[in-house]
């Protein structure tokens, strides 16, 4: 019998993108594949919301409470005093200290080595710290592409027969039908240029803004729709759009649901992602399954 923990807080969110998306996908596969002979210890901080998978017999729900350094100080206490496991598994950068479990980590990026700026300055440090402890406790790492694999071996100096590279997949098909229809009112009869992905400075956006400003001055009946949540100092891509009077070209969605996204995939001229930098860039693989072009920078993953 083999007992694995696993770290499951990064799905315990409601509004799921990236690294939420890619620890529920392995939540519902894990809850699938336990059996008497493969038991799953899902470690939460909170009771897990309606998404998760429900608990068996064979794959349970730990909740510690903790407030702050949950990960470094509440979560290894508990392991050091209850039952042992054979295995934790991290989705994301951050194992437990002090626990003599046999740990996985998965690292999806290392752009905080690259733009530290983007960062706030508490998250800056516990990224920095924090997954260089993982990193080096860790018995094997997965890296979710060949780029983050090699800034590994860049920034840690990690033996490559320790990391593992696992290519990031995608859902496709989307369990949350719930279609936004004022947003899909907007786009019916309008040829728009689509972006998908958090709204922060690595991004480059603003470039896009920019390019996309020269574009619609011969293509006027173009549109540039911008979906994804606020990320970190994401005001100058607001105020880049007012200063060259845009206002009504840029469309700004925020977070929408699986539906609408798979929505506006179909339906758009291309997706552009620009970014300076990326771990794996998803949005590449979701436009493609829905047949849209796509064009992307020619950068890290």
């Amino acid at each position: 019998m083999i007992r694995i923990a696993i770290d499951g807080n990064e799905a315990n969110v409601e509004e799921k993108v990236g690294v939420s998306v890619y620890t529920q996908n392995l939540l519902n596969f894990f809850h699938k594949k336990s059996n008497k002979n493969l038991l799953f210890d899902v470690y939460l901080r909170n009771t897990p919301n309606q998404s998760m998978p429900h608990e068996t017999k064979y794959f349970k729900y730990k909740i510690i409470k903790g407030k702050i350094l949950w990960s470094q100080l509440f979560l290894p206490l508990n392991l050091l005093f209850k039952k042992k496991n054979d295995v934790f598994f991290s989705p994301a950068h951050y194992t437990p200290r002090f626990s003599k479990t046999a740990s996985i980590v998965t690292i999806h990026d290392l752009s905080f080595h690259y733009y530290p700026e983007d960062f706030l300055k508490h998250d800056l440090f516990k990224l920095k710290n924090w997954t260089k402890y993982s990193i080096k406790k860790a018995k094997r790492i997965i890296a979710v592409s060949q780029s983050t694999k090699r800034d590994l071996i860049k920034f840690y100096d990690v033996p490559e027969d320790k990391i593992q590279v696992i290519y990031n997949g995608f859902e496709k098909n989307n369990t949350n039908l719930k279609l936004d229809k004022k947003i899909i009112k907007k786009i019916e009869t309008t040829p728009y240029i689509l972006y998908v992905g958090t709204l922060q400075p690595r991004k480059n956006l603003p470039t896009l803004i920019d390019s996309f400003s020269e574009f619609v001055k011969t293509n006027p009946a173009f549109k540039l729709i911008i979906t994804g949540k606020k990320g970190w100092l994401y005001k100058v891509i607001f105020d880049k759009v007012m200063n060259l009077k845009l206002e009504s070209k840029v469309i700004f969605t925020d977070f929408v649901t699986d539906a609408t996204l798979k929505e506006l995939y179909k339906n758009a001229f291309c997706l552009v992602l620009p970014s300076f930098y990326e771990g794996f860039g998803i949005p590449i693989l979701e436009a493609m399954n829905q047949g849209c072009p796509v064009i992307s920078s020619n950068k890290s993953s």
